[in-house]
């Protein structure tokens, strides 16, 4: 930039630059005296950071140049500059890993910390016939510094029922970045995995196994014990009214013939005593537990007074496919912990029950990740779960 001195005095000028450019341009040097009818040059250096926050395109540049004797002489010269477009871009697959029994849904995150307009897109993979892969195919835009989010949802061809959890990669996702003012293209590789989880695992077995090795033992050996018994006891009651049943030969007086009743009266038999048993009633109860993303929310069940529940069932609904963390508790006592994403509905049963005292509590805990879908096909605005526990509810003894 040329200043000239067309003032009669020595003048001192000073400099200010305004507009867009200001933050990172300076003018070299600072401070410039001139000798009236002479002229001189100094430097305006640009330095515009590599950085999203400086976007691409026309940017305005004045300088204002300030004399320091006559300042009321201040002039402004004004031109434009034009930031070159870059792209860049940075794209994660979240979570890398997940945990399902048969399908699993992931989402792409780009970040463009280019400084233009970047449209991306995923496609899919090659086709497998074991894992099959769908994304959302539609164009996303993202504005310099800004992110978004592209679905992705896996899901294996055949269900697993037995044996070890099976490793499927979910590789290679590609995502297709275009910068639009740079007209450069980026593509990038993501990878992940999906591993499998049997729908019968160890633990269950072992529990399915201990339930058989217990109906057995009933039926061999507790079962005809129990009949046994009860026949014994039919039978002596059995004997027991047929001795009561039989004629009673009259007794003898010294001298005399046998004593008679009087016509029309008969001889009653000596009463049988009688006891009181008393059983519970079956009994269920619900508890539902709502939360927002990100939350935790507890529903609780609370046995009534002088009541104990003998609880043998309980069935979980998971119908929008949440994800996070569910926690049952029977009072202090944790009965299960269990992902979310890995149910829709499930249920648990025991052969002995478990008792609940009167006061006691059922609690459901719910640690909220993320609303799923439900089958209206729009995210739900909150996770929902039900818990239904049941058995037979008695009486306590006082």
């Amino acid at each position: 930039m040329t200043v000239r001195n067309d003032s009669d005095i020595v003048e001192a000028y000073e400099f200010e630059v305004v507009g867009g450019c200001a933050p990172w341009t300076t003018v070299e040097p600072a401070r410039l005296s001139l000798y009236p009818g002479t002229s001189e040059q100094v430097a305006v250096v640009l330095r515009p950071p590599r950085s999203p926050d400086v976007r691409a395109g026309e940017v305005p540049l004045g300088v204002r140049v300030l004399p320091a004797e006559r300042p009321e002489s201040v002039v402004v010269t004004e031109t434009t500059v034009i930031v070159e477009p870059f792209a860049k871009q940075r794209a994660r697959l979240i979570p890398k890993r997940r945990r399902a029994w048969r399908s699993a849904r992931y989402r792409v995150e780009v970040q463009n910390d280019g400084n233009t307009p970047t449209v991306v897109t995923l496609s899919l993979p090659e086709a497998d016939d074991h894992l099959k892969i769908a994304v959302s195919t539609a164009p996303a835009t993202v504005d310099p510094g800004a992110k978004a989010e592209l679905e992705l949802r896996a899901r294996v061809a055949k269900t697993l029922w037995f044996g070890k959890p099976a490793v499927w990669p979910v590789w290679p996702v590609r995502l297709d970045a275009v910068a639009l003012a740079a007209e450069e293209r980026h593509e990038h590789e993501l990878a992940g995995e999906l591993v499998q989880l049997p729908i019968l695992s160890k633990w269950l077995l072992s529990l399915l196994g201990a339930l058989l090795a217990l109906l057995l033992a009933w039926l061999l050996l507790v079962r005809p014990a129990v009949l046994s018994a009860a026949r014994e006891a039919a039978d002596g009651r059995a004997q027991e009214i047929a001795q009561a049943a039989e004629p009673q030969a009259p007794a003898e007086e010294p001298g005399g013939a046998p004593d008679q009743q009087p016509a029309g009266e008969q001889g009653q038999g000596q009463g049988q005593g009688q006891g009181t048993s008393g059983g519970g009633e079956q009994s269920s109860g619900t508890v539902e537990v709502r939360t927002n993303a990100g939350q935790r929310a507890t529903g609780t069940y609370v046995v009534p007074e002088g009541k104990v529940f003998h609880i043998t069932d309980i069935v979980l609904a998971n119908h929008q496919g949440d994800e996070g963390v569910l926690t049952i508790a029977f009072g202090e006592r944790t009965i299960t912990v269990i992902a979310l994403e890995t149910f829709r509905n499930q249920d648990y049963h025991w052969v002995t029950p478990i008792d609940i005292p009167e006061n006691g509590t059922v609690t459901v805990t719910v640690d909220c990740a993320r609303p799923g879908t439900p089958a209206s096909g729009r995210q739900a605005p909150n996770c929902a779960q039900l818990l239904n526990v049941s058995g037979e509810m008695g009486d306590i003894a006082r």
